[in-house]
């Protein structure tokens, strides 16, 4: 059985993938990325090498620190 996937959401950061998955163009095209090493995608936009993210969020000062919302909690 393959590891679960697990996306992390990392303050002020990108987004850490851990697990088997397929990182796919909106053609459906299969985007190749070393699978020895986690998935860091770019949540800030500004990356050169998106849809990896090349720590760009660093130098725009990109700010998001995501916490999930208690349970019972009305956020969404």
């Amino acid at each position: 059985m393959a590891d679960p996937v697990e996306i992390r959401v990392r303050d002020d950061g990108p987004y850490k993938v851990t697990g088997s998955v397929r990182l796919v163009d909106p053609e459906g095209n299969e985007i190749a990325y070393d699978r020895e090493r986690p998935l860091v995608l770019c949540r800030c936009g500004r990356s050169r090498t998106k849809p990896f993210c090349d720590k760009a969020h660093r130098e725009t000062g990109f700010e998001s620190c995501v916490r999930a919302a208690a349970a019972g909690s009305a956020e969404p």
